[in-house]
């Protein structure tokens, strides 16, 4: 593991990564009514990732990610906001209307809205992964 910064941050970044991270799904889920969302839910989550990336470098980051490409998060979350308002439509009722539905035994409702958060979610952490790890590579490969 190639270590880049100091030991102060790379201690925080192990530190703080987990925390984030849970912090950024607890956004996600509270979301649709509630202050929190997938746009700021998956801006936690990348600065949780850039931290680290910071800290151990590009190399130590994509070994965290298990190697899933940011630019596969990105098509994913486009492909999950854009199944969100398809339910609607087949029930009968007008485009884009909210769908629920209560998940037994956990007292969960799932919903259409929370389906396009994780979208959203997902393409905002792969951008901003994307971006800043390509900036990293392209700043490593200058003399």
């Amino acid at each position: 593991m190639v270590k880049s910064g100091t030991i102060i941050l790379n201690t925080a970044a192990r530190l703080l990564m987990p925390l984030q991270l849970l912090f950024s799904v607890f956004l996600l889920l509270r979301g649709h009514d509630e202050p929190g969302g997938g746009f700021i839910a998956g801006l936690v989550a990348a600065g949780a990732f850039i931290l680290y990336l910071f800290a151990f470098g590009v190399t130590a980051t994509k070994e965290v990610l298990r190697m899933v490409d940011p630019r596969d998060l990105i098509g994913l979350g486009l492909l999950l906001g854009t199944l969100s308002i398809l339910p609607a439509w087949f029930v009968g009722e007008a485009f884009f209307t909210a769908q629920w539905w209560e998940i037994p035994g956990i007292d969960f409702k799932a919903s259409t809205p929370l389906i396009f958060d994780i979208g959203v979610y997902l393409a905002v952490l792969g951008t901003l992964l994307a971006a800043i790890m390509t900036l990293m590579e392209v700043d490593k490969d200058e003399p």
